[in-house]
């Protein structure tokens, strides 16, 4: 093939586009060139953060995540999140108790939600009780414990305690990070270990996650993808990610986000 290197860089860049992630042995079959020459030009594509190594794979980015503050968060995928938030409040129904955790995305479910009955919520999140307690139709139940200052939500045991004494329909958790071979996870231990407590409360647990979210880790697991019973994302995630989640049982909501 007798590529120059920036040759055989813009056509690895472009493999992982269409596959996410390949192993070096199938770039340098691809590329007819050594794997020594492959392993050179990831190493100065991951110096230029266009990649990730792991395992002798190339991965498009890098999968994990970094902890921001919510008020970071709430900057990314507006549109996004506005429109799963939507969705996610269509779901609730008359006299439901539900459970909300903490997050940017429960806080636009929070804010769009809008009952003409009576409606109890659970809540981990500062912000998302703030935002329900103006409605007299919504009885509040915040949890208490230890407040987290980059997402104004509780945890610890204190925040899990209670848990025990309550049966919820519906657990709306947002993610840090939604892996298919890994699970669902978040960049706080405690936090990991409040929503798996949450989870064991609720009935259905529904993940609500923009797409940025898939292919990405935070530090700590929640639980595995199966243990979720619904996702609801948006029209940005890719056709074989959402492929693979319907095929693993669970169901998947996309929803329409507009340009």
């Amino acid at each position: 093939m007798n590529l120059v290197k920036e040759e055989r860089h813009n056509l690895i860049l472009e493999t992982l586009m269409r596959h996410d992630s390949v192993q070096v042995s199938d770039l340098a079959t691809l590329l007819e060139v050594s794997t020594v020459t492959i392993r050179k030009d990831l190493t100065e594509l991951e110096r230029a953060s266009r990649l990730y190594r792991s395992h002798g794979k190339a991965i498009l980015i890098n999968p994990y995540i970094n902890n921001r503050t919510i008020n970071e968060k709430e900057k990314l995928a507006r549109g996004e999140k506005d429109a799963i938030g939507q969705y996610a409040a269509s779901l609730i129904d008359m006299d439901d108790s539900i459970i909300i955790a903490s997050g940017t995305t429960v806080l636009a479910l929070a804010r769009a939600i809008r009952p003409n009955h009576r409606l109890t919520v659970i809540s981990a999140s500062l912000q998302v009780s703030d935002a329900l307690a103006v409605n007299e139709d919504i009885e509040v139940v915040q949890l208490g414990g230890t407040v987290r200052t980059s997402s104004l939500s509780v945890v610890g045991r204190i925040a899990e305690s209670p848990l025990s004494e309550f049966s919820c329909s519906k657990l709306f958790m947002g993610v840090d990070g939604i892996d298919l071979e890994f699970g669902i996870t978040t960049t706080d231990i405690q936090e990991a270990s409040l929503n798996r407590v949450m989870m064991r409360t609720a009935q259905k647990t529904i993940v609500l996650a923009d797409s940025s979210k898939f292919r990405r880790r935070g530090f700590a697991k929640i639980a595995n993808l199966t243990d979720v019973d619904m996702i609801i994302t948006d029209n940005n995630i890719p056709d074989y990610i959402a492929r693979q989640i319907e095929e693993s049982g669970v169901e998947l909501k996309i929803v329409p986000v507009k340009d």
